[in-house]
C-alpha cells in the first residue's frame, strides 16, 4: 500500500529518497521546526522572515548541503497560489475596518494608478538599462509591482506608525495583487499581448467581480456564524477559513479576481465580531505562518544559486529603478490629490517591500514557456532578496528619523472572546486585562456597562470570585461578562473604550465605541 511508495528527489551527489509516508512526514516536520526556530533570529535581527525561509530552501537545494534538485515550476505555482490565499485571508482577518476606512481611497488609487506607473517605469529601465526585450521587461515590471504586507509589518512591528500610514500600506498590499496578477498572466501568454484598453477592461471587470463576490460571501458567512451556534468552539476557526477560501474559489470560477475576493471576504469576517474570535485569529495566524514557511522553502528549492551570479547586477540595476524612481513616483502621483505630508510619502515610498507575491508570480512565465523566463525568475529572486536586505533593517530607522512614530497609544486592545449562549439568547464575553491597560484601577461600577450586561466573575491569582460594584480591577485579572443579544456589541465597545481611555472614556475624548 502507501508504505511501499517512495518519494525521490534527485540530487547532484547522493539522492534523497523518502520510502514511506512516515519518513516524508519526519522530513517535513524537521524543516518546519527549523523554520519556526528561525523566527527567533528574524525577530532579533529585524529582517523579514522570508529571507530566513528562503535561506533554508537554498540550503536544502542542489547547491546546498541537501543536494536536492527541484525544478517543478508548475507545482511551485500551484502551492504558491494556495499559500497566498491563506496569507491574504489571514491578512484580511487582521485588518481593522476603522483603521483602513479613512485610507481606502488613497490605497485604491495607489493600487491601480500606482501599479501602472510602476510597471511602465520599471519596464523602461529593464529595457533600456539592462537590455531585456520588451516582453521580459514588462513581465519584470508587472511582477515586482506588488507589495507585501507581511514583509513590511514584520520589520515595523517595533515602530508603531500612525493609522493613516499603516492603513494605506496594508490596504495597498491587499488590493494590488489583483491587477498585477492580471497583467502578469497577460504578458506571459503565448502570442501577442492584448491592447492596453483591452487589458484595462479585463482588469476592471475582474476587480468588479472579485469585489462583489468577496463582499457577498463575507457578509453571508458572518451572518451565518453569528446566528448559528456550532457544537464545538474549535469549529469556528475552521469555518471562517473555509468561508474565506470559498470566496477565492467562487471569484476565480466566475473569472474574477479570486485574490481580491478572499481578502475582502476575510476583512468582512474579521470585523464582524464573530464568536470565539481570539481563537479564530490565532488559528489563522498559525496557518499563515505555515503557508509562508512552506512557500518560501519551496521557492528556495526552486532557485539554482550558481545561475544567479550572471543576473545579480541586472537585478540590482532594475531594483534601483524600482526603488529610487518608480516607487517614489507612483506614491507622489497617486497620493497627490490627498495632500499627505512629504514625510509620510517618503516612508511609503521606502516601505514598498517585495516578498512572496513577486517570486510566485515569476513562476507564471516559466509555466507558460515564455522565452527567457528562467532569467526573469532569477532577476526577480535576486531583486527581492537584495532590496529586502537593504530596506528591511532601515525602515524602523527611517520612521524614527521622519518622526512618524504613533507614540504611546496607552493600553493595548482587549482580546475579547465571545461565546454565544443560544438558548439563553445571550453572549459570554471573556478577556484578560493587559499590563498596559487603563482598565487597571477602575471599579466594576465605573465600567458603566449598558443595562443587560454585567461582570459575573473575576479570576485573580488563580482564584475566582463574584465581584462587587466597588471591586477594583487589576492588571492580569480575567473577567467574565454576560450580555444579552441586543447589548452585546455595546458592551464589548464599552469595555474596549475603558481599556483605552480609563474610567472617563467617553468624556475625555475616547469614544464609548472604543474608537
Amino acid at each position: 500500500m502507501e508504505e511501499r511508495s517512495a518519494w525521490r528527489l534527485e540530487g547532484k551527489g547522493r539522492p534523497l529518497t523518502v520510502h514511506t509516508l512516515n519518513e516524508l512526514l519526519l522530513v517535513c516536520s524537521l524543516v518546519l521546526l527549523v523554520a519556526v526556530a528561525a523566527v527567533r533570529i528574524s525577530s532579533r535581527s529585524g529582517l523579514p522572515s522570508l529571507l530566513i525561509y528562503l535561506g533554508i530552501g537554498i540550503a536544502i537545494g542542489q547547491d546546498g548541503i541537501g543536494n536536492v534538485v527541484f525544478d517543478n515550476a508548475e507545482l511551485t505555482q500551484v502551492i504558491g497560489y494556495a499559500a497566498l490565499v491563506v496569507i491574504l485571508a489571514e491578512g484580511g482577518l487582521g485588518t481593522k475596518w476603522k483603521q483602513i476606512k479613512p485610507a481606502l481611497p488613497a490605497a485604491i488609487v495607489l493600487s491601480l494608478v500606482g501599479v501602472a506607473i510602476s510597471v511602465g517605469v520599471t519596464a523602461a529601465g529593464a529595457h533600456y538599462l539592462v537590455g531585456l526585450d520588451w516582453r521580459q521587461a514588462l513581465l519584470i515590471g508587472a511582477v515586482v509591482s506588488s507589495t507585501d504586507a507581511a514583509a513590511v509589518f514584520s520589520v515595523l512591528r517595533k515602530v508603531p506608525l500612525p493609522a493613516r500610514i499603516t492603513g494605506v500600506l496594508e490596504a495597498e498590499s491587499g488590493f494590488n495583487d489583483a491587477p498585477v496578477v492580471i497583467l502578469v498572466v497577460a504578458f506571459a501568454s503565448v502570442g501577442p499581448v492584448d491592447q492596453w484598453y483591452v487589458l484595462l477592461g479585463k482588469i476592471a471587470l475582474e476587480l468588479a467581480i472579485g469585489v462583489a463576490i468577496g463582499l457577498s460571501v463575507g457578509f453571508m458567512g458572518a451572518y451565518g456564524l453569528r446566528h448559528v451556534a456550532l457544537p464545538a468552539s474549535g469549529l469556528y476557526p475552521i469555518a471562517v477559513m473555509a468561508i474565506a477560501v470559498t470566496a477565492y474559489a467562487a471569484g476565480a470560477m466566475a473569472h474574477g479576481s479570486g485574490f481580491l475576493a478572499v481578502y475582502l471576504a476575510a476583512m468582512v469576517l474579521g470585523n464582524a465580531k464573530l464568536p470565539h474570535w481570539p481563537a479564530t485569529r490565532g488559528f489563522a495566524d498559525g496557518l499563515g505562518w505555515i503557508a509562508q514557511i512552506g512557500m518560501f522553502v519551496l521557492l528556495g528549492l526552486l532557485v539554482t544559486p550558481h545561475e544567479l551570479a550572471q543576473d545579480f547586477w541586472p537585478a540590482v540595476v532594475i531594483g534601483l529603478v524600482l526603488t529610487m524612481v518608480a516607487r517614489p513616483l507612483e506614491v507622489f502621483v497617486s497620493l497627490l490629490p490627498f495632500r499627505l505630508p512629504w514625510q509620510e510619502q517618503a516612508l511609503m515610498s521606502w516601505a514598498g517591500l517585495r516578498g512572496a507575491v513577486p517570486i510566485i508570480l515569476a513562476t507564471i512565465p516559466m509555466v507558460t514557456g515564455i522565452e527567457g523566463s528562467d532569467r526573469v525568475f532569477n532577476i526577480v529572486f535576486v531583486l527581492v532578496v537584495v532590496y529586502t536586505l537593504v530596506q528591511g533593517p532601515t525602515l524602523p530607522w527611517l520612521a524614527r528619523k521622519l518622526e512618524l512614530g504613533a507614540g504611546d497609544e496607552g493600553a493595548a486592545d482587549l482580546g475579547i472572546e465571545s461565546a454565544p449562549l443560544e438558548k439563553l439568547r445571550g453572549h459570554l464575553l471573556s478577556f484578560a486585562i493587559p499590563d498596559a491597560s487603563r482598565m487597571h484601577g477602575v471599579e466594576v461600577s465605573e465600567l458603566r456597562l449598558p443595562p443587560g450586561a454585567s461582570v459575573t466573575l473575576v479570576v485573580r491569582d488563580a482564584k475566582s470570585f463574584v465581584p462587587l460594584p466597588s471591586t477594583v480591577l487589576r492588571r492580569g485579572d480575567e473577567l467574565l461578562v454576560v450580555a444579552t443579544d441586543p447589548v452585546r456589541d455595546a458592551a464589548e465597545a464599552r469595555l474596549r473604550a475603558v481599556a483605552r481611555g480609563g474610567k472617563l472614556a467617553g468624556w475625555l475624548g475616547t469614544g464609548s465605541n472604543g474608537a
